[in-house]
């Protein structure tokens, strides 16, 4: 997963993917309220914000990190989020939070925040596998801090 990621100096970016992290910091932070007002504020179309959100990340600690968060859709069937926490385990990393929504048409959305300032393999490594579990439909790494 990691290996569809690069390392890119802003410098020769379009000024938008800098303005699309900067509405996403304005969210988080609880500065604004909503998408509208953060786009607005730093001056991007609300479809920039959508389009690039989800795959602009910004590295605090480019030479290692400490937590991470995963978001995936995972099959409501008994067991798939077990196989995870289990595979999560054997990387020797730990679970922070789990935050699951209600399953909807037998698919639960699940976010996972992880400490991984222990872990064995690398985020790749575990992402990839955590990818191959049965029940698992979609995995992305949101964030490694």
């Amino acid at each position: 997963m990691l290996d569809q990621y690069l390392i890119i100096h802003k410098s020769i970016l379009p000024e938008y993917y800098e303005k699309v992290l900067e509405a996403r910091r304005l969210l988080e932070d609880g500065k604004l309220k909503d998408v509208s007002q953060a786009v607005r504020r730093v001056g991007i179309s609300r479809s920039t914000y959508y389009k690039y959100k989800d795959y602009i990340l910004e590295p605090t600690d480019i030479s290692g990190g400490r937590k991470a968060v995963l978001s995936m859709m995972l099959q409501h069937e008994p067991g798939v989020l077990s196989a995870l926490l289990v595979k999560i385990s054997q990387a020797h990393a730990s679970v922070l939070t789990i935050t699951q929504s209600l399953p909807i048409h037998d698919k639960a959305s699940v976010t996972i925040s992880l400490d991984i300032s222990e872990m064995t393999i690398n985020m790749s490594e575990l992402v990839e596998e955590l990818s191959k579990t049965a029940g698992v439909e979609q995995l992305r790494l949101l964030a490694v801090e």
